[in-house]
């Protein structure tokens, strides 16, 4: 096989393993393109609401750092959705192609999320004790009173998250960092509304962006590369495929089905680049 450009696919809510997303797997397929000498370009295929703060980041740095050991050009392609986490991701290329029906930005962090039920738990009797010791270390617990103490811990967790985001952007896109912080508002933009404001590069289709690649980082020799997909396939044992073929049957299945798409971070561990809308 020829020279190629690796079409890598960053697709579903970024987090340590799920069914569309696995870092560890994304992450040695960066180590075995950076040595591979017919690998000629990196294209990230981003279709994703964001994730996890640790895993959105680790992959930013591991695709920053496949650049800078190999020299070769990385560009990001948006698809449907590239928000929050999947936007700070695409920040670690040389350029960012949106299609014309992207959404993302997104820029912002979720800290966590406080669930106070002690009026429930009072109104049916209810009591609930934990022994503990350090008097914060079970904030968060839905049998407990969310304190002001509680809320500005986790805030200045979000700040701190949220100035990362920022910078990230800021360097990655050559902008002010005032003018960053103007955008990142948590809001989403439309491919047009991003590129506007300079959060993307260009608005084309997949095998434009592909073509712009050659065209603006390979020379002559490399222009013919091929387009090879790299994308995550879990392992499919005895009990998934047994899981699989009753979840249609079961109302249960189908609703946790409907609540995992309605909330993307229904187990999201905390604080997440996310976008849940």
């Amino acid at each position: 096989m020829g020279k190629y450009i690796a079409k890598l696919f960053i697709s579903g809510v970024i987090e340590e393993k799920n069914e569309d997303y696995c870092q560890e797997w994304l992450l040695e397929q960066l180590e075995k393109l950076a040595d591979d000498k017919k690998n000629v370009a990196l294209m990230l295929f981003i279709s994703s609401p964001g994730g996890s703060v640790y895993q959105s980041d680790e992959m930013y740095l591991a695709v920053k750092k496949f650049r800078e050991d190999t020299k070769r050009p990385v560009h990001a392609y948006f698809s449907d959705i590239a928000a929050s986490g999947g936007y700070y991701i695409g920040c670690s290329a040389q350029k960012i192609i949106a299609n014309r029906n992207t959404l993302t930005g997104s820029i912002g962090v979720i800290a966590n999320r406080f669930l106070d039920l002690t009026a429930v738990l009072s109104k049916h009797g209810i009591k609930s004790e934990t022994i503990h010791a350090g008097k914060n270390k079970i904030m968060g617990s839905p049998d407990i009173e969310t304190t002001d103490e509680h809320r500005a811990i986790m805030q200045s967790i979000a700040d701190e998250c949220y100035e990362q985001f920022t910078s990230v952007v800021a360097e990655s896109r050559n902008l002010p960092i005032e003018r960053v912080k103007e955008l990142a508002d948590g809001r989403v933009y439309s491919a047009q509304q991003a590129k506007a404001n300079a959060l993307v590069d260009e608005v084309m289709s997949f095998d434009d962006a592909v073509d712009f690649l050659k065209e603006k980082e390979l020379g002559k020799k490399d222009f013919k590369a091929q387009v090879r997909d790299f994308k995550y396939k879990p392992k499919k044992t005895l009990m998934t495929m047994i899981r699989g073929a009753f979840s249609p049957l079961s109302p249960l299945s189908e609703a946790q089905s409907l609540l995992s798409r309605l909330s993307p971070g229904a187990r999201m561990r905390y604080p997440a680049y996310l976008c849940e809308w």
